[in-house]
C-alpha cells in the first residue's frame, strides 16, 4: 500500500480513537528543506471536525502516529503542519519492493478499453520539420505513458493527401521536373517534392508580379495568376477521377511516404494505423441529414447547413457548402466516428495538433456530443505552442523550415563536437562513437522539446540542448551511463534480500524520489504531459548525483550498506531508463 494510504488509514483510526470523530480525506504535502520530517500532514482543514488548537492538534496525531504505526519515529509541528520522520525500515521495505520489481512503476492494464491517440499527420507536399518533431514527439510519448500507467493504445495518423497544395507540387514538377526522380536526384521522396512546393511558390510570385505590372491590384493577380489556375484545374481532374492526374498523384505520394518513413525511424516514433484525407473527405456526410432530423444543424436559405454553437459562447459553423461539398469539420466529424467503427474498444482520443486549431477542437468535441456520441466526453485535444528558433518562425512555401532530418544530421553533429571537447568517448570505436553520438543528440533533442509544458512556446537552442550540465538529456544520460560503470565495477550481488541499515538524508533523499515514480506516470498520464515525466527525471537525477557526491559506494563501513548503496544505483538506473523510455530517449551504457 502507497505511503499516503497507509498514513491516512493511520490517522482515520487515531481520530476516532482521540476524538470519537470521521475524517475525509487527508491532504499531505512534501517536508519543506528548512523542517526535519520525510512527507507532511496540513492539519487545518481537519479543524472543520475538531475545534481545537492546530498545534495541539498535530502533536496529538503525531504522538499517537509515533505510538500505533511502523512507518512513523518522530514528528514536529509548525503551525498547521505535523512533519512526520519515517522509519529506516519502512524505507527499507519500499526500496525491497521496488528492487525485486522490474515493471516497477508501471501498471498492468486496468480495462479493456482503449484510448486512441493521433499524431504527427503532415502534408503530403513538403518534408517534415521541427514543428512536426514536437508533433510526433509529443504524441508518441504520450501514447507510451498512457500504456505505462495501464492503458491499451493506439497510435495513428491522418495524412494530408489532397487538395490544392498537393496539386501544385504535382504541376510544378510536371513543368520542371524534367522526369527525375528522388532515386535520380539521389533525394529523399519528401524532400524532392518538397522542393517543387517552393518552386511552385516561386512562379507563383513572379507571375504576381507580371500581373501587376499589367494593372491588377494585388489581389486580382493572385487570383489570376496562370499557374494557380492551372493547380485549380489540376485539382478538379483529381476529385473528377482523371486518370493521368489519379496516376500523378499516387506516384508523388508514394515517394513521400517513402521519405516520412525514414525520418520516422530515426526520431523512433512508429504508428499502428494510417488514415488518408483522399479517403476520409467524404465521410461525415451521412451525418449531417441525420443532424438536420434531430435540429443539431439547420440549413440556410442558399442550402448550406450549419450548427449554432451560440449558446455554448462559440460561433455558428458551417459543416457543409451549399453546392453541398464537406468541408474540414464534416471531415473530422467522418472520421472520429470511422475510428470508432475500426476500433470498437477505443473509448478516448488524443488529438496532437498545435494550438491554432484550439477552436476547431473545441467546435468539433461539441458537434459530437451534440450528435448523441456517449464518447465524445472522453475526447482530448493535446494542444502545444510553437517550435521557434533565434532566427524567426519558419515558412513552408519559401523553403525556410528548418527540416526534421537536417536538425537529427545536425544534433548528432553537435554531440559530437562536445563530446570531442571533452574527452568523452576515449577508447570507442568509430561506430561505437557514432551510436553514442547520435542516442546523445535524439536525446538532446527530444529532452530539450519535452521537458517543457507542451502548451508553451519554445525557443529551441541546439547547442544548449546538448549540454553535459543542468536540465538536459545528455545531463541525465551522463549520469546513467556513470551508473552501469559503478555497478561495472560491482563484486556483489544485488539480487539478494536487503538488511535493514541506517539510513542518512541523502539516501532517504533518493528513494523519496524513487517512490513516487508511479504517482509521476498516473499523473503525466492524467494530465498528458511528458513533461511531468521529463522532470521527475531531472529531479532524480540531482538527488542521485548528490548522494553520489557525498557518500561513499564501495567505501561502505558494512557489507550490507555497500550492498544497499549498489541496489539504490541499480534502481536509479533502472528508473532513469523506463523514464527516459516513456519519451522514446535512448540510454548509453558507456559514455
Amino acid at each position: 500500500m502507497h505511503l499516503q494510504s497507509r498514513l491516512s488509514n493511520h490517522i482515520q483510526t487515531a481520530f476516532d480513537v482521540l476524538f470519537s470523530s470521521s475524517i475525509g480525506s487527508v491532504e499531505f504535502q512534501s517536508t519543506r528543506k528548512d523542517f526535519q520530517g520525510d512527507i507532511t500532514v496540513v492539519t487545518f482543514p481537519m479543524l472543520r471536525k475538531v475545534t481545537m488548537n492546530p498545534v495541539v492538534l498535530g502533536e496529538q496525531l503525531g504522538q499517537y502516529l509515533v505510538e500505533n504505526s511502523d512507518e512513523v519515529v518522530g514528528f514536529n509541528v509548525v503551525k498547521g503542519f505535523l512533519n512526520l520522520v519515517l522509519s529506516d525500515a519502512y524505507y527499507m521495505e519500499i526500496f525491497q519492493a521496488m528492487s525485486s520489481d522490474m515493471n516497477y512503476g508501471f501498471s498492468n492494464p486496468a480495462s479493456k478499453a482503449a484510448v486512441m491517440v493521433e499524431y504527427s499527420s503532415p502534408n503530403t507536399n513538403k518534408p517534415l520539420h521541427l514543428g512536426h518533431i514536437r508533433n510526433n514527439l509529443l504524441g508518441y510519448s504520450v501514447a507510451q505513458i498512457l500504456k505505462a500507467a495501464g492503458h491499451k493504445v493506439y497510435k495513428t495518423q491522418i495524412i494530408n493527401d489532397r487538395g490544392i497544395h498537393i496539386c501544385k507540387s504535382m504541376l510544378a514538377w510536371q513543368r520542371y521536373g524534367e522526369g527525375q526522380t528522388p532515386r535520380s536526384s539521389a533525394l529523399k521522396g519528401d524532400k524532392f517534392v518538397g522542393n517543387f512546393y517552393v518552386k511552385f511558390d516561386q512562379v507563383y510570385k513572379t507571375e504576381i508580379a507580371e500581373l501587376e505590372k499589367q494593372g491588377f491590384t494585388k489581389e486580382e493577380a493572385k487570383n489570376k495568376a496562370p499557374i494557380l489556375l492551372e493547380a485549380q484545374d489540376m485539382l478538379l481532374k483529381w476529385e473528377a477521377g482523371d486518370a493521368d492526374t489519379v496516376a500523378l498523384w499516387k506516384k508523388m505520394n508514394q515517394w513521400v511516404y517513402a521519405g516520412f518513413e525514414v525520418t520516422y525511424k530515426n526520431l523512433g516514433v512508429d504508428f499502428d494505423s494510417y488514415y488518408y484525407e483522399s479517403q476520409t473527405y467524404l465521410l461525415g456526410k451521412s451525418f449531417i441529414d441525420e443532424g438536420l432530423k434531430s435540429k443539431v444543424f439547420y440549413r440556410k436559405p442558399d442550402g448550406s447547413v450549419w450548427c449554432d454553437l451560440s449558446k455554448h459562447g462559440l460561433d455558428e459553423k458551417i459543416v457543409l457548402r451549399a453546392d453541398g461539398t464537406a468541408v474540414y469539420m464534416t471531415q473530422d466529424i467522418g472520421t472520429a466516428i470511422q475510428r470508432l467503427k475500426d476500433f470498437p474498444d477505443v473509448s478516448a482520443m488524443v488529438y496532437t495538433v498545435g494550438n491554432e486549431q484550439d477552436y476547431h477542437f473545441k467546435v468539433l468535441f461539441l458537434i459530437l456530443k451534440k450528435l448523441g456520441f456517449e464518447w465524445a466526453k472522453n475526447l482530448f485535444h493535446l494542444s502545444y505552442g510553437m517550435v521557434d528558433l533565434p532566427s524567426g518562425k519558419m515558412k513552408s512555401r519559401e523553403g525556410t523550415v528548418v527540416d526534421a532530418d537536417d536538425l537529427i544530421y545536425e544534433m548528432t553533429l553537435t554531440a559530437k563536437s562536445i563530446s570531442k571537447e571533452l574527452g568523452k568517448l576515449e577508447g570507442y570505436s568509430n561506430e561505437e562513437k557514432h551510436q553514442t553520438y547520435n542516442t546523445i543528440g535524439l536525446g538532446a533533442l527530444k529532452y530539450f522539446i519535452l521537458k517543457v509544458d507542451p502548451k508553451k512556446t519554445i525557443l529551441f537552442d541546439p547547442e544548449a540542448s546538448v549540454d553535459f550540465q543542468g536540465n538536459t538529456g545528455p545531463f541525465i544520460q551522463y549520469t546513467y551511463a556513470r551508473i552501469q560503470a559503478i555497478l561495472r565495477k560491482s563484486d556483489v550481488y544485488l539480487g539478494s534480500p536487503l538488511a535493514v541499515v541506517s539510513l542518512n538524508e541523502k539516501e532517504k533523499n533518493v528513494l523519496k524520489q524513487l517512490e513516487v515514480f508511479p504517482a509521476t506516470i498516473a499523473h503525466a498520464a492524467a494530465n498528458y504531459s511528458p513533461a511531468i515525466v521529463a522532470n521527475y527525471t531531472y529531479y532524480l537525477v540531482k538527488e542521485f548525483n548528490s548522494f553520489y557526491q557525498n557518500i561513499s559506494i564501495f567505501g561502505a563501513e558494512t557489507a550490507a550498506e555497500k550492498q544497499f548503496r549498489l541496489q539504490l544505483c541499480s534502481v536509479v538506473g533502472n528508473t532513469i531508463k523506463k523514464a527516459f523510455g516513456l519519451l522514446g530517449i535512448k540510454v548509453p551504457e558507456r559514455m
